[in-house]
């Protein structure tokens, strides 16, 4: 199961349960850049970072851990 999870902003993201993933965007009211992780049972979790490359490097992370889980 230790491959199956990652780890973002504290948060422990069960890959298998992952359905939707968005672009990199800019987040309301200048509070950075985010992107959405819908799960199963549509629950979402909206990670928010200071610059765009730190989303861009996050979300991309993700997207390897999908690939390879």
């Amino acid at each position: 199961m230790a491959g199956k999870v990652f780890e973002l902003q504290g948060y422990a993201i069960v890959l298998d349960k992952v359905v939707f993933l968005t672009r990199v965007f800019e987040a309301e009211d200048g509070e950075g850049y985010q992107f959405n992780i819908r799960f199963a049972r549509d629950l979402r979790l909206a990670p928010r970072f200071a610059t765009r490359h730190e989303a861009d490097l996050q979300r991309s992370l993700l997207l390897k851990a999908l690939s390879e889980a």
